[in-house]
């Protein structure tokens, strides 16, 4: 004999109902879970559709202010203002290169030489 006992002497009622049927708390929780998830999509929604307008909305007179001040360009004088502005103080500087290695890099390897075969 244990030495508590497993039952109460005053359970509630309502937990010897959960007890012989668990689906009474089990199936309305996840219910309440998923339908708070569909009603949390819905505000969530709204609430970046609303951002999205804040954004992208433009008044008229913005829309023409933007293209008033807009300056046009000239493919032609960007060119000669590249040309013309000052090249960077630099100049190349060849580094030494290691013994034994020609001008434009590594030679291509010769072929084997075989003993065997004589010309």
């Amino acid at each position: 004999m244990p030495t508590f006992p497993s039952n109460p002497l005053n359970s509630p009622t309502y937990s010897r109902v959960f007890r012989k049927y668990p689906a009474l708390f089990g199936v309305p929780f996840v219910l309440l879970i998923v339908g708070a998830s569909f009603g949390m999509q819905q505000f969530t929604q709204t609430r970046y559709e609303l951002h999205d307008q804040k954004v992208s909305a433009m008044s008229k007179e913005q829309e023409l202010g933007l293209e008033k001040n807009r300056r046009k360009i000239d493919i032609r004088e960007e060119y000669f203002k590249l040309s013309a502005a000052p090249t960077e103080e630099w100049e190349p500087k060849r580094i030494a290169r290691p013994k034994g290695l020609p001008e434009w890099g590594v030679p291509p390897p010769e072929p084997p030489t075989d003993p065997k075969s004589k010309p």
